[in-house]
């Protein structure tokens, strides 16, 4: 299983892109244009993540629009905002400063969705933070993918067939894992990407990885072995955890991956009750407690298994 990717590791290596990529750039002019943004980085992605940007940019400043002498809610009035909105695209004028923080961010997220799509679709759905998908913000946000974005495509159209368009976040996790087992998703092989970053700063994704387990993701190349984590077993006196890193919750520390991971091996594809075991070991207050819910409701898993291993390491963070 996939080790999570170090933001710190990722943050770095976007900084010093963008700084040469900026540097060149501004060598030779004050600010960029909206075409020159599309043609800046050789891969598209990056640039495409430019432009969200800028368009997130537009609609938080559209929220400040408030006034109690004009009704900015009017519909006449959100059709001219609109047409403000297509004609600012079109004069799209940035200058160095102001460009660079952009770019960082669009090359973090571009090698977040190459190197960890899992992870970036969890994102994309859990976005507004409020426990909600809205159909029609997930199709706006695909607009700007360029690349693994067939899952949420699918994800959109099966929305649109049920004809609904907020649902909550537990049923489009359950939506997109059910996507996925379908059609058997492959994310695209990261080699190519990897050489057209490496030709303006050298990228090497194993150094992208925590420093616990750093596999080559690159095809041909075998990670290195990974010593297993066995069922921990209680010594006398002391913790079953004390050599995990604490977490504060269960919960939030999951990837999408193990999410789908563990919904699938160890609670028979429900993802419903895969939930609520998270929320019932989040609350508990030990390991102790942890081991007894499991022996008393899961006597049927395989203790042997990667994925029961990894589960047990995990729950044990929390209780560390």
């Amino acid at each position: 299983m996939d080790e999570r990717l170090s933001l710190k590791a990722v943050d770095d290596y976007s900084e010093d892109y963008a700084s040469k990529v900026v540097a060149s750039f501004f060598s030779q002019s004050q600010k960029i244009t909206g075409p020159e943004i599309l043609k800046l980085c050789s891969i598209q992605q990056v640039n495409m993540f430019v432009l969200r940007e800028l368009l997130g940019a537009w609609q938080h400043e559209g929220q400040k629009l408030h006034s109690p002498y004009f009704d900015y809610s009017a519909r006449e009035v959100k059709d001219e905002l609109v047409k403000l909105q297509n004609i600012l695209s079109n004069h799209i004028s940035i200058n160095r400063e102001n460009f660079q923080p952009l770019l960082k961010k669009a090359v973090s997220q571009t090698i977040y969705l190459i190197i960890d799509p899992y992870d970036f679709f969890s994102d994309v759905l859990d976005r507004k933070g409020n426990g909600h998908v809205r159909g029609s913000d997930l199709k706006n946000d695909i607009k700007y993918l360029k690349i693994n974005k067939a899952p949420l495509e699918m994800l959109v159209r099966r929305l649109q067939e049920k004809g609904l368009d907020l649902i909550s976040g537990k049923e489009a996790f359950g939506m997109l894992d059910q996507i996925l087992e379908e059609v058997n998703f492959t994310p695209e092989d990261v080699d190519g990407y990897v050489r057209e970053f490496s030709k303006v700063v050298p990228l090497k994704p194993e150094l992208l990885y925590e420093a616990k387990q750093q596999p080559s993701i690159r095809k041909g190349i075998a990670p290195e072995p990974v010593k297993k984590v066995k069922t921990p077993v209680i010594p006398e006196g002391k913790s079953l955890v004390d050599s995990y890193q604490k977490i504060m919750s269960i919960k939030d520390s999951l990837t999408i991956n193990q999410k789908f991971m563990f919904t699938k091996i160890l609670f028979k594809g429900d993802f419903e009750i895969f939930s609520a075991a998270i929320e019932r070991l989040d609350r508990l207050d030990s390991m102790e407690q942890a081991m007894k819910f499991f022996s008393e409701n899961y006597q049927e898993w395989d203790r042997e298994s990667e994925e029961y291993e990894e589960f047990i390491e995990l729950v044990g963070k929390k209780f560390a």
